[in-house]
């Protein structure tokens, strides 16, 4: 290790002074005293005179990295007041002071006492001053100085990336720019060659290429293929030390893709394409794929189909499926066997984005032929019209023939077709068919003013294949014919003051009629025949379809006569002509002078009938109070608390249960079982009476279990006695019913369970002794007998 002692920290008057050291870089004012030097020197020491003195300081330098035992040694503080005997102390600050760099303070000698890294801190800044022992005064001035690290080659060059990802297009010119690759080197730049970083190439030739002092990767091969290789590995170096012998290095991996230009038309993997297709195919139905194949990708790999010629260049369509780039056929118009069954297509396949540069390569498309054969398929039969309109007039007589359809079976076979009317298009039945030849005829009367329009549908149906059919519409209008009389537009009731004038207009009339008339209707309106001479009133026709009432006379009397029925004549001028007499009411009433009716016969033509207003309120505040009664008293009954069916001891009453259970005979094994009584160990003690709260539970007691031969009698006298003694017993009576013979029973036991068992026949006819109730009985088991017999 090289450690510089050559050079002199002196202070100068002002006039040069010849020195081996770098240029002198601060000046400091010192004491205005006598000459005095401080000289820092690594293996001398010399006192100059001057004029004035000062400290003037220098940098020190130090190699990076030492590897020796001791402490390196950096340089020697030394003051001219320092006569050697201990009275002055040298102190050092700053950087590192005490820590990396440390100082003899009687001989002012410096040391670094760790090892330096340039990288982590190139330069040290501190201050050394030289103080009196014994008073602690400063002797000289505190001045800085600097302790610079001296570089060595100790760090490789790095790479800004450890991988570099880059594309460049496919087919591209010798020397195209990829990337650019970036190593740095952490050792001084300006300290000899530890940081000139040299680029190389390791792996990647020949097809790419390095610049060596930029880093910038080129291509080096003509018309790289993508569809040939697609991705590139490279390894480039990065040496220091300008690329010498002995210098550190680093490698980076660029990964470089090539990416796709369209280079590659489409091809058609075979020329011709063969495609069935059943007539019975619907249009817009696809009915094959073709697909021209592109060794390039994404959008240089697009295709668009079309039909260039053939006789089908109507019939078929092709359309582009984009997620697979396949052509779809499809059928545009429907086929017909007969007609034509084989169709002959030229498709043709180019690409959507075509790059101008790679034209010299060939026309980017391709063509190939499609040969379409028609399936024959069993087909319904045709209507010769989409629908059919047809007109009738509404006085048309049943079973007439109002139109015909006809539908032919498309097919070669030409197969006969039969007719009929879907009868849920008429449900009334109106019309009907004739399934041989589809004339429509009608089965019932039609009215134009009830339904004008009919609309049903006839089925023409294979006669070999009733699958096989078709429909059609048959619209059929119903012409008006004038079948209706004109009528009034209202019912017409009015009155006549009994103090009317003569001539006096009382009610203007007016008729409809529900036929229908091109030109409008006209109407004539007259007094029936038997009313014109002598009627009370005249009718007058207005020619405009209204006629008006008029008196005739000039008081009428009510108490003579209070009512006038008055017929009128109304007529059409249609042909035929249609008639009807209408009749008018006219009652006699009373009014005042103004003619405004006070009374008359007939009050419901001014009075309405009905409930006054206060009747109706009463009757609604009836229901009212009724439904709000109804209402609070489910109400108190679903709030009512449930109580125990005893309230207070006085409350003793005979709980009857009835069951109504009819016994299960002679083989009901199931029936109650009178050794329960004789055993109560088999009750279930653990069960609680529902009716009651006890306040204290009472364990049932047990009792002795009564004896085979105990008499019923006497074993419910024995309960009896038990239920009075016990407190957990219900305060009131029950009484049970057991359904036992007992012992003694005159009659004996009518079972024929025993009888059974029994070996020989049994003597029914002490049976007829018994009377006329047991004579049944009697003749069951004697005729039973007499088979047996028999």
């Amino acid at each position: 290790m090289r450690t510089y002692h050559c050079f002199w920290l002196l202070f100068w008057a002002g006039q040069p002074h010849q020195s081996f050291l770098t240029s002198l870089s601060k000046r400091t004012s010192g004491f205005p005293e006598k000459g005095k030097v401080l000289v820092l020197s690594g293996n001398s020491r010399r006192e100059l005179s001057r004029s004035k003195r000062s400290w003037m300081w220098n940098q020190f330098f130090l190699l990076e990295e030492y590897t020796g035992t001791d402490y390196q040694y950096v340089g020697k503080l030394h003051s001219d007041q320092d006569k050697g005997d201990g009275s002055l102390k040298y102190i050092l600050s700053g950087d590192g002071a005490g820590d990396l760099f440390i100082i003899n303070e009687n001989t002012g000698d410096i040391q670094a006492t760790k090892r330096l890294d340039r990288e982590e801190k190139p330069v040290y800044i501190l201050r050394a001053q030289a103080i009196n022992r014994r008073t602690g005064r400063p002797v000289e001035p505190e001045s800085e100085f600097i302790i610079k690290i001296h570089d060595i080659n100790d760090n490789e060059p790095m790479f800004t990336k450890d991988v570099y990802n880059a594309s460049i297009p496919e087919m591209s010119d010798v020397g195209t720019f990829v990337v650019q690759v970036t190593a740095t080197d952490a050792d001084d730049p300006t300290y000899g060659n530890s940081a000139k970083v040299v680029y190389s190439i390791l792996q990647g030739q020949p097809y790419f290429s390095v610049e060596s002092e930029t880093g910038i990767i080129k291509t080096a091969l003509l018309n790289m293929d993508r569809e040939n290789r697609e991705q590139y590995q490279v390894v480039i170096q990065a040496k220091d030390m300008g690329g010498q012998m002995g210098g550190l290095s680093g490698t980076t991996t660029v990964n470089i893709t090539l990416t796709d230009v369209n280079d590659n038309p489409p091809r058609f993997p075979q020329s011709t394409y063969q495609f069935r297709a059943p007539e019975s195919t619907p249009p817009d139905s696809p009915i094959g794929r073709i697909k021209a194949n592109d060794a390039d990708v994404d959008e240089n790999a697009e295709i668009e189909y079309s039909i260039t010629e053939g006789d089908g260049y109507d019939m078929f369509g092709i359309t582009t499926d984009k997620d697979t780039q396949e052509g779809i056929i499809t059928v545009k118009k429907a086929l017909d066997f007969e007609n034509k069954n084989l169709y002959i297509l030229k498709v043709e396949a180019t690409n959507t984005h075509v790059d101008p540069r790679f034209l010299y390569l060939g026309p980017f498309k391709d063509s190939a032929t499609v040969r379409i054969q028609v399936e024959d398929v069993d087909e319904p039969p045709v209507f010769s019209r989409p629908a059919y309109i047809i007109e009738v007039k509404e006085d048309v007589p049943i079973n007439s023939v109002i139109g015909t359809v006809t539908a032919q079976d498309p097919d070669a076979a030409k197969n006969p077709v039969k007719y009929s009317v879907d009868r849920h298009t008429d449900m009334d039945r109106v019309f009907n068919i004739n399934s041989g030849n589809g004339s429509i005829f009608t089965s019932k009367s039609l009215d134009r003013e009830t339904l004008l329009w009919h609309n049903i549908t006839v089925i023409a149906a294979e006669i070999n294949n009733p699958k096989q059919s078709s429909r059609v519409p048959v619209f059929i209008k119903v012409l008006d014919v004038n079948d209706n009389a004109p009528e009034f537009a209202m019912f017409y009731e009015t009155f006549v003051c009994e103090n009317a004038k003569a001539e006096q207009l009382i009610q203007t009339l007016s008729a409809v009629d529900k036929d229908d008339s091109y030109s409008g209707h006209q109407f004539s309106f007259s007094l029936a025949p038997e009313a014109a001479s002598s009627s009370n009133f005249t009718l007058q026709d207005n020619r405009d379809n209204t006629a008006g009432i008029f008196t005739r006379k000039t008081r009428y009397n009510r108490h003579e006569m209070s009512t006038y029925l008055l017929p009128v004549v109304i007529s059409d001028n249609d042909y035929p002509i249609q008639s009807s007499t209408e009749t008018v009411t006219i009652r006699v009433c009373a009014c005042d002078h103004r003619g405004k009716m006070l009374s008359c016969n007939a009050e419901a033509l001014i009075h309405p009938t009905g409930l006054s207003t206060g009747a109706l309120i009463a009757i609604l505040l009836c229901i009212i109070i009724l439904l709000v009664t109804v209402v609070l008293f489910a109400a108190l009954r679903r709030q009512r608390k449930k109580e125990p069916l005893i309230i207070s001891k006085e409350d003793i009453r005979d709980n009857i249960v009835s069951y109504n259970d009819e016994g299960g005979g002679e083989e009901d094994t199931q029936a109650f079982d009178i050794g329960t009584l004789r055993n109560p160990e088999a009750i279930d003690d653990n069960k609680l009476r529902r009716d009651i709260v006890p306040e204290t539970l009472f364990m049932p007691r047990r009792t002795a279990t009564a004896r085979d031969n105990t008499d019923v009698r006497d074993f419910i006298n024995q309960r009896l006695k038990e239920n009075d003694t016990d407190p957990a017993a219900p305060p009131y009576d029950s009484l049970a019913t057991y359904a036992y013979e007992g012992n003694g029973s005159v009659a004996e036991s009518l079972s024929s369970l025993e009888s059974v068992t029994t070996d020989g026949d049994q003597d029914y006819d002490y049976l007829s002794d018994w009377g006329p109730r047991f004579k049944k009985l009697a003749d069951m088991y004697g005729t039973m007998d007499s088979d047996k017999d028999s």
